[in-house]
């Protein structure tokens, strides 16, 4: 079978690619990487990790539906963290920039804090305890 090698990148469709960059470049730290203008659509693509990119596609076609994660299709992405110690820093973090955010919940396999982009697009800072489950 054919392997690849890692997750290049991920691609979101927002309702404002410019306002949903900037938001990822405050709260995160993302640099730009890259900006693309099409006929019916652009996108801003941002740096995560080295060699692993997100990115932020805005359609003409949009039409501004809120964001659902019980859809078919996307529920959420897991950012992983270390320790739970680094979840709670991050949940501080989220309170200074104004992110909205679930606060950290312990499950039997590790901790979760869920948060939400301008668009309430779902996404997690997760921490797998090796000690768990």
């Amino acid at each position: 079978m054919p392997t690849f090698t890692s997750v290049g990148h991920i691609s979101f469709s927002v309702t404002d690619c410019d306002k949903t960059a900037q938001w990822w470049t405050r709260v995160f730290g993302f640099p730009q990487v890259y900006k693309i203008e099409h006929d019916t659509w652009r996108a801003i693509l941002l740096e995560m990790t080295a060699g692993t990119v997100i990115e932020f596609q805005q359609h003409e076609a949009n039409r501004g539906e809120s964001f659902d994660p019980t859809r078919t299709g996307f529920d959420h992405m897991g950012l992983h963290v270390d320790s739970r110690d680094e979840l709670l820093a991050w949940q501080e973090h989220f309170d200074k920039e104004g992110v909205t955010y679930t606060p950290v919940a312990d499950r039997e396999y590790g901790s979760v804090l869920t948060f939400k982009d301008p668009d309430r697009i779902q996404f997690e800072m997760f921490y797998l305890n090796p000690n768990m489950g």
